[in-house]
């Protein structure tokens, strides 16, 4: 199984509260394409990959995003930890607060629930390797987004860190679809 350790792969730093900024990493939290839907599909596709090495790669990337779900969570609650009621309402979340208070639940930054119907599992790993890889880059457009809606430092410099692993997650992907594109092409008699 997993070795788990109990601290996050990259620091969750920020300088300050900022319910707004709470409030747009939602979509990195429980949005379409999110770290929670990365993890599920990656976690969910690898059964029908047909090497090793393919089913390792996205075993090790679907945990991977585990871990960064982990620090989206942490900054979501860093940056509502101290903010007032004020705060919650200035930033449009009241509806979030009437629900959740400040405990996290999955929904996107615009309150939409997450639902299953954000992972695709086709069965096909052309084609599902394909959807990771439009999914990856998804994901750092939305880190670009999220680096341009703040001046805080040290939040910038995690989002920074994660965007970077959606490039390489990206690059990994591909390296992953060659392998198997490769592996089809070659005749297999037993």
């Amino acid at each position: 199984m997993w070795i788990y350790e109990k601290k996050l792969e990259y620091p969750a730093k920020v300088s300050r509260p900022d319910a707004k900024m709470a409030k747009l990493l939602l979509a990195q939290y429980g949005g379409p394409d999110g770290e929670l839907s990365a993890a599920l599909r990656y976690l969910t596709q690898r059964y029908t990959m047909p090497t090793g090495k393919t089913k390792a790669l996205l075993t090790d990337i679907g945990t991977e995003e585990l871990a960064h779900l982990e620090i989206i969570a942490t900054l979501i609650y860093k940056l509502m930890k101290d903010v007032s009621l004020e705060e919650i309402k200035e930033a449009g979340a009241a509806g979030y607060y009437i629900h959740h208070d400040r405990a996290l639940y999955y929904t996107d930054a615009n309150g939409v629930p997450w639902t299953a119907a954000y992972i695709q599992s086709m069965g096909d790993p052309v084609t599902d390797l394909h959807e990771d890889m439009a999914a990856e880059q998804k994901a750092r457009t939305t880190y670009e987004h999220l680096i341009q809606m703040t001046d805080d430092p040290d939040l910038i410099d995690t989002l920074r860190f994660l965007r970077e692993r959606e490039v390489v997650h990206f690059q990994r992907f591909g390296e992953a679809l060659n392998l198997v594109q490769e592996h089809y092409a070659h005749r297999h008699v037993f």
